[in-house]
Order: structure tokens, then C-alpha cells, then sequence
């Protein structure tokens, strides 16, 4: 069932703060990671292409995020609800859901098969993350995109195989994203080993977990609501280009 926006988030934090993930995040824990200008924000090349206006963006917050990003440049808005100039270019929309942490206790561990362990990945293990992600398209990650929260990775033989990790922190919550598996490693249930692992991580912070997914993608759906999640509220992703400079 979908609910509205606001009200108690429980234990870790008010869901009145997953209205604007980003720009929370960019005012919070995500500061050093990203530029500000007014009431715009926007995270560092590399890191993200997540920026931020409020709700009630006026001209001047379009004009500072511009002067962030600079001409013709790509501006993820993820799921804010404010509405560009009409000389910013629509590059894509994506209708998805936004779900959250339900559970009342740290989740179960499914079973491991064999030399498959969960590690703590890092900056060594960047290419292979990037490689992983071009196989798989589990949304946007960068080189610097480790920097944002922990992330976790499953290897047989050497070679990386699953994925997950931390992305938004908003107050109180932490979201996981880029949880994708090679092709030649699926149904081995690598992917809720992952995610039931950060949940735990995220709850023994005393924050809650959240995460964002593609209306479309049902069998992620499904298995999120049976790690414990449930779903919050529909969102709509946008992503649009700043305007080219005049002659």
C-alpha cells in the first residue's frame, strides 16, 4: 500500500525527510561531497549527477543550479517535484517507487553458498564495480560514487559477481542502491545476502533504511518486500539539460 509523505519514520528518522533525498543529503552528510549556491546544490563530478532545488524553486534556484553545472550539462533531478524554465531540455523521465526499512529487527542472513563471502569493497575495487555495473545498468554510479557509503561485493573465483551499497543519507535514513549481479551468477540468491547485510550495518546505526526502484523492475519489488521493506510512495525521476550559452 502506498502511504503519503510525513509522519514518524520510527527508529532512525522522520519520513518527512525522504520528500527531498537529495537535498537533505547535500545539506547533511553529503556536504564535503557536493556544491551549493543559493538554495541549488548539486554533488562534485564523479560523484553523482544528483542536484537539488527546493519544491518551490523560483528563477534564481534554476539559475544557480546552471551556474553549478554550466552550460549543456546534464542535471539528474531525481525525484524533486519542481519544474525547470522551459529552455531546460527533458532528457528522461522514470516512473518508480520509493520503499522503506518495515521491519521491527535486523533481518535474517540467507545461506552463503560456498567461497562466496560478503567483503567490504574500496578504491581498488573501483574498475571492477564499473564493470559490473555496465553489465548489469542498476542505475547511475560513478568512480567516485564509493565515497558516498559503504559498499559491499560478493567474488567467486576472484572476480566480482554482486553488489550493493550506500548512496543518499538523509537524516535519520540511509538509502542502498546499485544492488545488481552478473548474469552468470543470478538465482543464487547473492542479491538479498547483500541487501539484508547493509540493512543490519544501517540499523546498528540506529538509522533506517530506504531505497528507490524502477515501477517496471517487479522483481526487484518483490524481493525487497520479502527482506522487509515496504512501499512508501510513487516517484517520478526526471533528468534534464542545463541550457546552451547564447551567441
Amino acid at each position: 500500500m502506498m502511504s503519503g509523505a510525513g509522519g514518524a519514520g520510527g527508529a532512525g528518522g522522520d519520513t518527512a525527510a525522504l520528500d527531498d533525498p537529495v537535498g537533505e543529503s547535500l545539506r547533511g552528510r553529503h556536504a564535503d561531497l557536493g556544491r551549493r549556491l543559493g538554495r541549488a546544490a548539486t554533488y562534485l563530478p564523479g560523484v553523482a549527477t544528483f542536484s537539488a532545488v527546493p519544491a518551490d524553486a523560483d528563477a534564481a534556484d534554476w539559475a544557480g543550479l546552471a551556474r553549478l553545472l554550466g552550460p549543456d550539462a546534464f542535471a539528474d533531478m531525481f525525484s524533486c517535484q519542481a519544474s525547470p524554465p522551459p529552455d531546460w531540455e527533458q532528457v528522461f523521465v522514470l516512473e518508480g517507487r520509493q520503499m522503506i526499512w518495515s521491519g521491527s529487527s535486523r533481518p535474517d542472513q540467507p545461506h552463503a553458498p560456498n567461497g562466496t563471502d560478503v567483503v567490504e569493497l574500496d578504491a581498488a575495487d573501483v574498475p571492477q564495480m564499473l564493470d559490473l555495473v555496465a553489465q548489469t545498468q542498476p542505475g547511475p554510479f560513478w568512480p567516485r560514487t564509493l565515497e558516498l557509503g559503504t559498499y559491499l561485493g560478493i567474488r567467486d573465483g576472484g572476480a566480482l559477481v554482486a553488489m550493493a551499497g550506500e548512496r543518499l543519507r538523509p537524516p535519520g535514513w540511509t538509502e542502498i542502491s546499485a544492488v545488481c549481479t552478473a548474469p552468470e551468477a543470478r538465482g543464487r540468491g547473492h542479491a538479498a545476502r547483500l541487501v539484508s547485510a547493509l540493512v543490519a550495518g544501517i540499523l546498528a546505526r540506529n538509522e533506517r533504511p530506504f531505497l528507490h526502484v524502477a515501477e517496471t523492475n517487479t522483481g526487484a519489488i518483490a524481493l525487497y518486500e520479502r527482506l522487509g521493506f515496504a512501499s512508501r510512495k510513487r516517484v517520478t525521476f526526471r533528468g534534464f539539460r542545463t541550457p546552451c550559452l547564447r551567441p
